[in-house]
C-alpha cells in the first residue's frame, strides 16, 4: 500500500509541477519575444517531457534499469499519440485533426521516422555498430531531431510569411516580471525533477510486487505518470482555443523522447542501451508508429465533421493502444 500512495504522490507532484513549468515557460516566450507556435513543439515539448528524461537518466545511472528507461520513453511516446484521440472527446463536431494545420503532419512523420529506427536497433541488438559503449543509432537520433527542430522552424515562418506574418500575438503577462518567471520556472523544475528521479525505484519495486514485469510496468504505469504533463497542458491549450499547440506539443513531445534515448545511452556504460533490454518493447514503438500513422491520416485527409462522438481516427488510435497495452501483458 505504501508503495502505491509515494506512487501517486509522485504522479501529483509531475501533474502540479510540469503544468506551472509549462505555464511559465510560455511567460518566459512571451518575454523573450519566441514565437508560440514553436513553443509548442520545442520549449513546451521539452518542458512536458522533462519527467522522461529525468526517469531516464536515473534509470541508468542510479537504478540500473534499462527496460524501466526505454520502457517509460516508448510508452510515453504512445500514450503521448493517445492524448490525441481523448482531446477529440472535447472538440465538438469538429474532429481536432480539422482544427490544426497542416504542417503537424511534418512532426508526425519525424516521429514515425524516429520510432522506425529504435525498432530496427531493438531487433538487431548487437549487431548495431557501436561508438565505445555507445550504440551508432543514438548519433543519427541526435541529428535527426536537431534537423527536425531546424525544419519544422522553417517550415512555421515560410507558413507565417504565406499568411502575411499575422497580427502580434496579445500580451498575457505584463504583471509578472521575467525575474519572477525565471524563478518560478526553475523551482518547478526542479520539483519534477526530485519526483521523476524517483519514479524508476517504484515502478521497479511495483514491478516486482506485482509479477507484472519490469517492460509492462515501464511501458504502462511509469509512462503514464511521466506523460501525464502532457495531458494536462494539451487539455489545457484546447480549452483556451489553441489546438496547434496542443497538437504540437504532444508530437513535439514525441521527437524529444526519442532524443532522451540517446541521452540515456550516452550515460549507460555497460554498452549500447537498445541491445541490453528485452525485444518487447519493439511492440511498444511498433504501436507508436501505427498511431502516429492514424494521426498522419486523418491530418491528410481533415474530416469536416464527427459521425459519433469521437471521429474514426480517435477511435483507431483507442483500438491500437488498447491491443499493444494486452500484447505487453502476455509478454510480461
Amino acid at each position: 500500500m505504501i508503495i502505491w500512495i509515494q506512487f501517486i504522490a509522485c504522479t501529483a507532484v509531475i501533474i502540479f509541477a510540469g503544468t506551472k513549468l509549462s505555464k511559465y515557460g510560455d511567460i518566459i516566450a512571451e518575454k523573450t519575444g519566441l514565437g508560440r507556435t514553436w513553443i509548442g513543439v520545442v520549449l513546451m515539448a521539452s518542458v512536458t517531457s522533462l519527467p522522461e528524461l529525468m526517469t531516464g537518466i536515473s534509470s541508468v545511472t542510479i537504478y540500473d534499469l534499462p527496460n524501466i528507461a526505454a520502457g517509460d520513453v516508448l510508452g510515453s511516446c504512445m500514450f503521448n499519440i493517445l492524448i490525441i484521440a481523448l482531446l477529440d472527446f472535447r472538440t465538438g463536431d469538429k474532429p481536432i485533426s480539422s482544427q490544426v494545420h497542416q504542417g503537424q503532419t511534418l512532426t508526425a512523420a519525424y516521429g514515425m521516422l524516429l520510432l522506425g529506427l529504435v525498432v530496427i536497433a531493438i531487433v538487431a541488438g548487437e549487431k548495431i555498430p557501436r561508438i565505445g559503449w555507445i550504440g551508432l543509432y543514438s548519433v543519427f537520433f541526435l541529428f535527426i531531431y536537431l534537423g527536425a527542430m531546424r525544419m519544422v522552424f522553417l517550415y512555421e515562418k515560410r507558413r507565417s510569411l504565406d499568411n502575411g506574418g499575422g497580427p502580434e500575438a496579445e500580451r498575457q503577462y505584463d504583471g509578472i516580471s521575467k525575474l519572477r518567471a525565471y524563478v518560478m520556472y526553475a523551482t518547478n523544475a526542479v520539483l519534477v525533477i526530485a519526483a521523476a528521479v524517483w519514479l524508476p525505484h517504484l515502478g521497479d519495486e511495483i514491478a516486482e510486487m506485482t509479477g507484472l514485469g519490469r517492460t509492462f510496468v515501464g511501458s504502462i504505469f511509469v509512462a503514464v505518470s511521466t506523460s501525464l504533463p502532457e495531458l494536462v497542458v494539451s487539455y489545457a491549450a484546447l480549452r483556451m482555443g489553441a489546438a496547434d499547440l496542443a497538437m504540437g506539443n504532444l508530437l513535439g513531445s514525441n521527437l524529444f523522447n526519442i532524443g532522451i534515448l540517446a541521452i540515456d545511452d550516452l550515460l549507460y556504460f555497460k554498452g549500447p542501451l537498445l541491445s541490453h533490454i528485452t525485444g518487447t518493447h519493439a511492440v511498444t514503438a511498433g504501436a507508436a508508429i501505427v498511431m502516429t500513422a492514424i494521426a498522419v491520416i486523418s491530418l491528410t485527409y481533415r474530416a469536416g465533421r464527427k459521425f459519433f462522438l469521437v471521429d474514426w481516427d480517435a477511435i483507431g488510435i483507442l483500438v491500437v493502444f488498447g491491443f499493444a497495452t494486452y500484447i505487453l501483458y502476455l509478454m510480461r
